[in-house]
C-alpha cells in the first residue's frame, strides 16, 4: 500500500467521521494485520462495519427510489409516444 505511512488510527477516525467508511475500514484492517491483538482497533472496525450496514441500507433505499422514479418516467414517456402516434394517425 503506497499510502501506508498515513495509515494511523487517527487517520482512520478522520475518514470515518467524514463518512468514508470504506477507507476507514481499510486502514483499521491494515493496522490489525500489524497488531492483531489490539482490542481498540477491533472495536473501531466493528463500529465502522455496523455503521456501514446502515449506510448500505440507506444507499439501497436511495437506489430503489431512483429506480421507481425512472420507471415512472419511462411509463410516462411510453404514454406520450402512444399519444403522439395517435395524433399523427388522426391527421
Amino acid at each position: 500500500m503506497e499510502d501506508d505511512v498515513f495509515y494511523t488510527r487517527t487517520m482512520a477516525k478522520v475518514y470515518a467521521d467524514q463518512g468514508n467508511l470504506g477507507k476507514a475500514a481499510e486502514i483499521y484492517n491494515y493496522l490489525l494485520k500489524q497488531e492483531p491483538g489490539r482490542q481498540d482497533l477491533i472495536d473501531a472496525l466493528s463500529e465502522i462495519e455496523n455503521r456501514g450496514f446502515d449506510k448500505n441500507r440507506e444507499n439501497l433505499f436511495m437506489l430503489f427510489s431512483e429506480w421507481i422514479d425512472l420507471l415512472l418516467r419511462f411509463n410516462g414517456t411510453q404514454k406520450l409516444k402512444k399519444l403522439q402516434r395517435y395524433i399523427g394517425d388522426q391527421r
